[in-house]
């Protein structure tokens, strides 16, 4: 049986300098004072897991997640209805025969998590990369000047620009 030849191991840079290049520009957000019903409609549409959560001013607060939703849903059926009356689909209930909504006026920034991590656009990319492993966060938020939210980058953004050493 023939071996076959292993690849030396190649070295990969990364080929963005700052958190400008690395970042996804425009990022789409919620309004903390967004509904849930909203803020579902958003994260649904566009396929999201979750989005950075701003104020008046376009400042990260917080973030929404689905794990958020589902969460906050869990409760409100659960105050809503007894317990052998839910059912898995989320909002949707039934009681004495009738399919009911549960009609949700929470905020968003009611149930959001409020932590923010935040670089700014000059941040370096190796600084970008440590801050992440630092604090074990697959996502930061870029920020301008004003600390307005500017752009988001991911783990994945990060690997789109490592390049092998040639």
């Amino acid at each position: 049986m023939t071996r076959a030849a292993v690849p030396p191991p190649s070295v990969l840079v990364l080929a963005a300098q700052t958190a400008e290049e690395l970042m996804m520009p425009n990022p789409i957000s919620l309004r903390e004072d967004a509904t849930i019903p909203e803020a579902v409609a958003v994260l649904t549409d566009r396929g999201f897991s979750a989005a950075p959560v701003i104020d008046e001013a376009g400042h990260p607060i917080g973030v929404l997640s689905r794990t958020d939703i589902l969460i906050h849903e869990r409760e409100q059926v659960r105050h809503a209805l007894p317990a052998e009356d839910i059912h898995a689909e989320g909002w949707r209930t039934r009681h004495e025969g009738f399919s009911i909504e549960i009609a949700d006026s929470t905020l968003v920034r009611d149930i959001m998590t409020p932590t923010v991590f935040t670089v700014n656009e000059n941040t370096s990319a190796a600084d970008v990369v440590k801050r992440m492993c630092d604090l074990k966060v697959h996502q930061l938020f870029v920020v301008d000047q004003d600390d307005a939210l500017v752009g988001v980058i991911s783990a994945l953004d990060i690997v789109r620009h490592l390049r092998p050493v040639t």
